[in-house]
């Protein structure tokens, strides 16, 4: 293996180890995949304001995510099907982002539970919540994430509907796979993911299966959740989470402003712009795109982060730059995690930090906190 320097070469190791229709969850947008590429290529369009002459040998990076000190503005984001992207995937995770110093969020869709993460950790996680029908499932979810002292209640507002992801479709998804002869061929060329999902119990999904109502196995699961994303969503809905939840809440999926207005009036404490990296509607804007507007809007009220197409450390030092408080990352560290496990995972979070420092030099700052508009051109 060659020595890994960036998270693209993560990529291209996480592809040849992953089977097809994961790497394809992970790594696709929907319908023409416009907005998935623009989130990442809209990074590259802004240019960062070089400085020279200025003492920045000793330089910090740590901050604060909703009072909590963090290595770095970065946390990990809510994915759904972790755990087939390496066995075990969201305990990994989460033990990666516990000793790196940053937060980690669990998806409603993992593959390990909520109990497995509490078990398998000590520092406390963020949940993020869907709104299905079933009022009675989420109120039972959300004390269970109670329990599991969970220090962040993240509700993930723009996934009420699924957008049309082709690949997915194509591929027949599903958790753990079918056995086809296309799975199974595919299957045999990945030896390492085929032996690691044998060693563990944990392939379907942990915070539904036996827990929902009528959901005791896969076959009642797909219908389940085809019944059950809720489109009636609104911000009353918003009001009753937060009432019932009662602790720090992170909205997710505002695009915005007006939206953003009304996140803030609802009492959040957080929320994060983000197009749910191009996977839900295909034509709207990149996420760092929308991101300025947001903050002038309601930056003064809450804090402000955001996520999509952050590969790099050059990326978050654009996001703060542009006002963001914070950043989240998904796919980054997906591809860590299928291609290393829990180790790939911790060298994602390295490049990103040693990414952000040294970008902070040349533009001869020295605290991250001091990252402004004044560091783009």
């Amino acid at each position: 293996m060659s020595v890994i320097t960036c998270v693209e070469d993560l990529r291209l190791l996480a592809r040849r180890r992953v089977p097809r229709m994961f790497y394809d969850y992970a790594d696709s947008g929907s319908w023409t995949e416009g907005t998935y590429r623009a989130n990442e290529q809209d990074f590259q369009r802004i240019l960062l304001r070089q400085r020279v002459a200025i003492d920045v040998e000793r330089r910090n990076l740590r901050s604060r995510m909703l009072g909590e000190d963090v290595a770095m503005p970065v946390a990990l984001a809510p994915t759904g099907l972790t755990g087939m992207q390496h066995a075990d995937g969201e305990i990994l995770a989460a033990r990666a982002a516990e000793a790196f110093g940053v937060p980690f969020t669990l998806s409603t869709m993992s593959i390990c539970s909520i109990e497995d993460i509490a078990a398998h950790t000590r520092a406390p996680f963020w949940f993020q919540l869907y709104v299905m029908r079933d009022r009675d499932f989420i109120e039972r979810l959300i004390a269970r994430a109670k329990a599991a002292r969970c220090s962040a209640l993240m509700l993930t507002l723009d996934l009420q509907i699924l957008g049309q992801r082709h690949k997915d479709l194509k591929n027949g998804l599903s958790a753990p796979p079918k056995p086809t002869l296309r799975n199974l061929l595919n299957l045999a060329c990945k030896p390492r993911w085929v032996l690691g999902m044998a060693g563990t119990r944990r392939r379907s999904f942990g915070n539904i299966v036996g827990h929902a109502s009528g959901v005791d196995d896969l076959s009642s699961l797909s219908a389940w959740t085809s019944q059950q994303f809720d489109p009636r969503l609104s911000w009353k809905d918003v009001e009753w989470i937060k009432r019932l939840w009662d602790g720090k809440l992170i909205l997710k999926g505002v695009m915005d402003a007006e939206d953003a207005r009304h996140a803030a009036d609802c009492g959040a404490d957080a929320l994060v712009v983000s197009n749910h990296g191009g996977r839900q509607l295909d034509g709207a804007p990149s996420s760092i795109a929308a991101l300025p507007a947001i903050v002038d809007a309601v930056g003064s009220r809450m804090e402000v982060w955001m996520d999509g197409g952050v590969r790099s450390g050059q990326d978050v030092f654009k996001a703060l730059a542009l006002g963001a408080r914070g950043t989240l990352i998904g796919r980054a560290f997906l591809y860590g995690l299928g291609a290393l496990g829990q180790a790939g995972v911790t060298r994602c979070l390295e490049i990103i930090r040693n990414e952000l420092d040294l970008t902070m030099a040349f533009c001869g700052l020295d605290d991250v906190a001091c990252v402004d508009r004044q560091a783009l051109l």
